[in-house]
């Protein structure tokens, strides 16, 4: 018997590999390379997922927004204009989306937020910061104000510390 030094499984006499991680056993052919193993067809294990979602936004389409921590989602249909913020009954501009059940304002978010834009011509969504005092981030990249992106099925956004996921309904 032949011990392998790297996994100590015990193979027959007169092979070079061994049996059960197939690593060379020494001698003459220890030196050769080894052939590439052939995995399953079936394997599921490096399947491909998209990272990106789809941006486009038909006419009919809603938004589904999950809110971290939160069993309800808040489904809506998004005018030209929606702004997202907290309600507070001291400012005279209402959030067309108020967050403030979900925590808004423990989670740092500001009356007027943010905004999403809706063009019905290139069939996409784009979100702003409207200069909110903590800010914007999509997909962990800190939006600059004012400064609309494109928003894709599938998105995180982080409001302040409030975080959400927007999936497009159909």
């Amino acid at each position: 018997m032949i011990i392998c030094p790297f996994c100590a499984f015990n193979n027959k006499e007169g092979v070079f590999f061994c049996e059960e991680c197939a690593r060379p056993l020494g001698g003459g052919e220890a030196s050769a390379t080894l052939p590439t193993r052939r995995l399953n067809n079936g394997s599921d294990s490096a399947t491909v997922h998209a990272t990106w979602g789809t941006a486009r936004f038909d006419a009919n389409a809603q938004i589904v927004m999950h809110i971290r921590d939160s069993a309800e989602a808040i489904t809506l249909k998004p005018d030209n204009t929606t702004l997202v913020g907290r309600y507070d009954s001291s400012s005279t501009q209402r959030p067309d989306v108020d967050l403030t059940p979900y925590g808004a304002l423990e989670n740092g978010v500001s009356r007027v937020h943010a905004a999403i834009y809706r063009n019905d011509e290139t069939d996409t969504l784009t979100l702003v910061d409207m200069g909110s005092a903590n800010g914007t981030h999509l997909n962990g990249q800190r939006l600059m104000p004012d400064q609309p992106r494109v928003l894709r099925d599938g998105d995180e956004i982080r409001l302040g510390k409030l975080v959400t996921h927007i999936y497009f309904k159909t």
